[in-house]
């Protein structure tokens, strides 16, 4: 494993934020007064006198306008709260005076003061008295211990002279394990918010790593590189039906294992064959880095070539979508590729000539046709192009292609015409409406999921092979592909393909028994 790959960065990452975040909270619990704490603010600060020095002068009448003094004076309410989380009592205020806080009007001076409670706590003004430290001098408020419960209050109506509205206004006192500090106002419909800034950027932080290390966890590729990676140039020929497949594990053994070079160039289940035999034949040093894939065993003859079980492919018989009919009876497909039927009517279905796409003679999904479903081999080559008998004297036109492409996109663009292919190559080209459909075959529906099930009846099935020179190094690439392909990310590729591995529980008991 990478120490510095991403998934580790971020998981690092959020394990430190995490600690450090919790000794901050623990420090900060312990050394910040959070716990009791007294908080005050200015709910009123108006004129009442006609100095317009603010330009805020009020109308004025009685005592305003006729005590003297009362020319620039100014009313103020400064509420006083308990907003921390535990009681205060009255020796909690740390003041060496008898009062426990100071409020200071700034340049202003006191001419009188009034407080207020709420209802339900009556039991405070007992302790607004001069004997509790209650008194003002100049713009010097004195205010006694008052004890409050959590969430209790009481307000100061201060009226002074002396000063402008929106001068400063302190209070200044202590309390043991806590704080004197301003609050925000509130109107009555604010809510206070459920947690405090610092935990709040805690929580998005940690919540923010949290995701994207789960990002990176779900959409990074879990599978394990190929087991005993391997340098080199590899070249994997055969069957046309497998390449697809062989195309993408090769991609993906390259990506996992710098260094690898691996070319899939299919001809054909035999011609792949007798390819491989002929490198052998030439190589000097034992095996040669090719493999060759065959649609069922390979021919007779090449006893140096040694076999690996890979998977069971399913194929299909295909039709053109001029042909209403969905499947044939495996008597009714002798018929037509002996050229006994010769119009689609001889078999209930409109009157059109049967045209017969089949592979060349190099095709591992002919020969498996034609030992698994026709038993014998298919009647002669009577057409180039598929349409025209180039043999007058020939039942039915029938034609041979190079690929199983060719085959699908020829009876897709052939009214009448009839073909057959790997499963899941059809599979995908039908559920396109490209202009063909699959039939059943005796009854029974080409189905990778139906071999799973334990049914073994659709006959037009072979195991594929994959055919080495002998036995490779088993530090060659070519050993370690083939490993790979054995396999879980090997397998999952082939499953996704619509192929069965011989190394599942049920392909391992079908490759035995075929």
């Amino acid at each position: 494993m990478e120490w510095l790959s991403a998934e580790n960065i971020v998981a690092v990452g959020t394990a430190v934020i995490g600690v450090v975040a919790s000794a901050v909270m623990v420090w900060y619990e312990r050394r910040v007064p959070r716990r009791k704490r007294i908080g005050y603010r200015v709910q009123m600060d108006n004129p009442v006198g006609d100095d317009v020095r603010s330009g805020r002068a009020n109308v004025r009448l009685g005592l305003f306008d006729e005590a003297p003094g009362m020319a620039d004076a100014t009313l103020v309410l400064l509420r006083i709260e308990n907003d921390g989380s535990q009681s205060i009592a009255g020796d909690d205020y740390t003041s060496r005076e008898r009062h426990g806080l100071t409020a200071v009007f700034t340049d202003r001076v006191i001419r009188g003061v009034s407080v207020t409670q709420p209802p339900g706590t009556d039991h405070l003004m007992d302790h607004f008295t001069p004997a509790a430290g209650l008194s003002y001098e100049g713009g010097t408020l004195r205010i006694p211990r008052v004890p409050l419960n959590r969430g209790e209050h009481f307000k100061l109506l201060v009226l002074l002279s002396g000063g402008d509205v929106g001068r400063r206004i302190r209070l200044i006192g202590g309390l043991r394990d806590g704080e004197v500090s301003p609050n925000r106002s509130t109107t009555p419909d604010d809510q206070p918010p459920l947690f405090s800034r610092a935990a709040r950027t805690i929580t998005v932080l940690l919540t923010v790593c949290v995701v994207t290390l789960a990002l990176i966890v779900v959409l990074r590729d879990d599978s394990p590189p190929p087991i005993g990676c391997e340098k080199g140039t590899l070249t994997v020929t055969g069957s046309t039906a497998f390449a697809p497949v062989m195309s993408e594990l090769a991609k993906k053994y390259e990506r996992d294992c710098a260094g690898s070079d691996i070319v899939v160039d299919a001809h054909g289940s035999t011609a792949g064959v007798r390819e491989l035999a002929a490198a052998g034949a030439k190589a000097r040093n034992g095996s040669p880095p090719v493999v060759a894939l065959s649609d069922g065993p390979k021919p007779s003859g090449f006893p140096q070539l040694r076999e690996n079980r890979v998977a069971v492919s399913v194929f299909a018989l295909v039709v053109n979508d001029d042909i209403p009919l969905r499947g044939l009876t495996l008597d009714d497909v002798r018929r037509l590729y002996r050229g006994e039927i010769r119009d689609w009517k001889q078999l209930g279905g409109p009157d059109r000539p049967v045209l017969l796409v089949s592979r060349d003679a190099n095709s591992g999904t002919r020969q498996v046709f034609q030992h698994r479903v026709l038993g014998r081999g298919e009647i002669a080559n009577s057409s180039l192009d598929c349409v025209h008998k180039d043999d007058a004297t020939a039942p039915v036109v029938r034609c041979e292609l190079d690929s199983t492409d060719q085959v699908l996109s020829t009876v897709a663009g052939l009214p009448g015409a009839i073909g057959y292919s790997e499963l899941n190559l059809a599979l995908t080209l039908a559920n396109g409406h490209k202009g063909l459909h699959l039939l059943t075959l005796g009854g029974h529906t080409a189905s990778v999921e139906e071999l799973e099930r334990g049914s073994g009846d659709y006959p037009y099935r072979e195991i594929e092979y994959a055919y080495t020179y002998g036995q490779p190094p088993a530090d060659s690439l070519a050993s370690s592909f083939l490993a790979y392909i054995s396999r879980g990310s090997g397998q999952d590729v082939i499953r996704t393909h619509g192929h069965l591995p011989c190394g599942t529980p049920v392909g391992l008991r079908i490759c035995g028994a075929d």
